[in-house]
């Protein structure tokens, strides 16, 4: 397939990493179009935030090379690049559990400026803007309260507006949907999927092991086992029951339902353990 005059937001090419003599990444390669999203699927301890964290400068790999946005790491300057990169975490919850009187309104501008905090001047058109991104994810009316007075599903989508405030060119969501009940978690999805399908909106990596979460404009998936890429391309040639147990490791069933997978785990015995009673 030729990408003609197709950016390309993201490049791996045989990128390896090694950590205490064991193999984290395994020779991934991995390019990644404009117009595409993509999931990065597999087990934890996969490689799935090794990558992460290559694709952020924050870890160098042994081996190969990282481009993202046309910069070759290496040869450029990862703090500016970082501001064009959105990062949404768990961890990232975590620093702002330091400052409980922030409201949702202030922890969405200060993505502004990638600060835990806000310390810089806001102009009018900024709050225009946060304002709007919070209503873009429902969460207009809960501005003024603090960030621990959310719910989980609300601390998400304000992380998420945050991350789109510096307007970047590729959002990494790193497993989003973490700890959401079922209602908050079909909710985000949708708000995901709106993101998605905006043609002026950042190139997603959605990162996650629960198949279910890929909505219908993630175009593309990487699965990914023991630091090793099982498969990569568009969606429905990847998520192939055969494909996904071999990166799942148990017998799965694949369904297609509203552009969305749908899995089932088949039972099998050589999972189930025996249970033994103990007699006293």
């Amino acid at each position: 397939m030729s990408h003609g005059e197709t950016k390309n937001i993201l490049s791996l090419d045989n990128v390896s990493w090694k950590r205490n003599g064991k193999q984290i990444l395994d020779n991934v390669s991995w390019k990644v179009w404009e117009g595409e999203h993509w999931a990065l699927l597999g087990l934890n301890g996969s490689g799935k935030t090794t990558i992460l964290q290559m694709i952020t400068g924050y870890l160098w790999p042994n081996g190969g090379q990282v481009s993202v946005l046309g910069n070759l790491y290496g040869k450029t300057n990862i703090p500016e690049l970082r501001k064009s990169i959105g990062w949404v975490s768990t961890s990232l919850d975590d620093k702002f559990q330091f400052r409980p009187s922030d409201s949702a309104l202030e922890i969405v501008l200060s993505g502004k400026f990638a600060s835990i905090g806000l310390y810089q001047e806001i102009t009018q058109q900024d709050l225009d803007k946060a304002k709007d991104l919070m209503h873009q994810f429902n969460i207009g009316h809960v501005q003024n309260q603090t960030l621990t007075s959310l719910s989980q599903g609300e601390k998400r989508k304000a992380m998420i507006a945050r991350a789109l405030m510096a307007s970047p060119k590729l959002l990494i969501l790193d497993e989003p949907c973490n700890g959401l009940d079922i209602y908050s978690k079909e909710e985000l999805l949708a708000s995901i999927e709106k993101m998605a399908a905006q043609p002026d909106g950042p190139t997603i990596l959605y990162v996650t092991h629960h198949i279910e979460e890929i909505v219908p404009s993630i175009s593309h998936t990487m699965l990914l086992k023991d630091g090793k890429v099982i498969a990569q391309g568009s969606k429905r040639h990847t998520l192939t029951d055969q494909l996904l147990e071999e990166t799942f490791r148990v017998p799965i069933s694949v369904e297609w339902e509203n552009g969305r997978p749908w899995v089932r785990v088949k039972p099998s015995s050589s999972l189930a353990e025996p249970f033994i009673m103990a007699n006293d």
